[in-house]
């Protein structure tokens, strides 16, 4: 097939759940041997030329990167809340150089298939359509409005106002979108059934974030154990919210049970105010490292408390991957169907956070056990190339080739 793939953000270096979901797709479907062209917004936040990309990445597609400012101001913010009825997240993405782009792209090669990543790309169906007749797929990386709704529910004053209303503003969004497209591509089988009520009548199929299970192995040859480690993108609300939360509420009764357990917080764009709020005894803040995937294999209890989002965390694949133990939040597990107590610890509260950090701190047997039977998990349910091969079967089957 040749298919190309539009992203609001450009895929690469894959440090956040979106880069990552976008890339590895694209990995499994070139892998597989199909014909890629990935179309992507290079935005002030996430700015990256095409000669920046490795030269072994640039082999897997035909890369195509358009400046989008996209900025995040208050200014932009405030005018949007008085004179728009859009979301600002999505406003943001709508961009008439980028349009002009894509015509100019959809006249110079034909395309079998349109892999829409995530809702923000959704606003240039009708330019799509008025310029092939290539079947549109919409992959929901999550169900947007969710994330904002569950923050409000977390929020105090004014922001609480204001994430109430970009919540309902992206909901309407969000179902303005529904059925004009012709394939839908959740990440999670949830997902897929929230947009289902939502009202998507359109064929589905489920297609996971996969990990190279090649290249993702457990090293523990310098594992600290027992030590607490936190990974993932600090400019993201949700793990900002988690991480003020466990040190607050968990840290200090831990820190007073285990007074030589360290807790490592990594991850890039942390705010000075969360950097101030993580400034606790043990708890060692890293910021952005090289080699997240190195990082993980020398630390041992992963942690993820997370209260809101939505869709699904690929970090928590990761760290499974690389066989960490993990605790985590009903919420953090969504999408990934974990066995609690069997390849992860599912924490709700802080007396279970405590509980379940306690336990794999001094029961290296339980953790070695935890940690192993989530290689295990991974390598039956997350396999990239076998994951991107279904997703093409389903393709060729809607495009009528089977």
């Amino acid at each position: 097939m040749k298919i190309l793939q539009i992203t609001n953000k450009v895929p690469f270096p894959e440090k956040d759940g979106g880069a990552i979901a976008c890339m590895s797709l694209l990995k499994g479907l070139s892998l597989s041997g199909h014909d890629i062209t990935l179309l992507a917004m290079s935005t002030l936040k996430h700015h990256i030329t095409v000669d920046e990309l490795p030269a072994g990445i640039r082999k897997l597609a035909d890369f195509r990167f358009v400046d989008v400012p996209a900025p995040v101001t208050a200014v932009g913010a405030l005018m949007n809340l008085l004179f728009s009825k859009l979301p600002y997240n999505a406003q943001r993405f709508i961009d008439p150089g980028f349009s002009k782009y894509l015509v100019s792209l959809l006249k110079e090669k034909e395309f079998d298939l349109i892999q829409l990543e995530g809702l923000y790309v959704c606003p240039y169906i009708p330019e799509i359509r008025k310029h092939t007749k290539a079947l549109i797929a919409y992959r929901a990386h999550n169900i947007e409005f969710e994330i904002w709704g569950r923050t409000v529910k977390l929020a105090k004053g004014a922001k609480k106002f204001y994430f109430k209303l970009l919540s309902n503003r992206i909901k309407r969004f969000e179902k303005s979108w529904l059925n004009s497209y012709d394939l839908l591509i959740p990440i999670t089988q949830r997902d897929g059934l929230i947009l289902d009520k939502l009202g998507n009548t359109r064929s589905k199929h489920i297609s996971q974030t996969g990990v190279d299970t090649l290249t993702l192995v457990p090293d523990n040859k310098e594992l600290e154990y027992p030590s607490l480690f936190h990974i993932g993108s600090l400019e993201w609300a949700p793990n900002q919210e988690g991480l003020v939360w466990f040190v607050e509420k968990c840290w200090q009764s831990i820190h007073r049970k285990h007074p030589n357990l360290r807790f490592y917080v990594a991850g890039r764009r942390a705010p000075k105010w969360l950097i101030k709020k993580l400034d606790a005894p043990n708890v060692i803040f890293l910021g952005e490292i090289d080699d997240a995937h190195t990082f993980m294999n020398t630390k041992s209890i992963m942690v993820v408390p997370l209260f809101s989002g939505s869709g699904m965390r690929i970090k928590i694949i990761e760290g499974m991957a690389l066989g960490k133990a993990i605790v985590s939040t009903t919420i953090g597990t969504e999408g990934i169907a974990t066995t609690m107590g069997k390849n992860i610890l599912i924490a709700d509260n802080q007396n279970e956070f405590i509980d379940a950090i306690s336990r794999l701190s001094e029961d290296r047997e339980l953790f070695d056990t935890i940690g192993g039977n989530a290689v295990l998990f991974i390598h039956e349910n997350f396999n990239n190339l076998a994951i991107a091969e279904k997703l093409a079967e389903f393709y060729t089957k809607h495009l009528g080739w089977h």
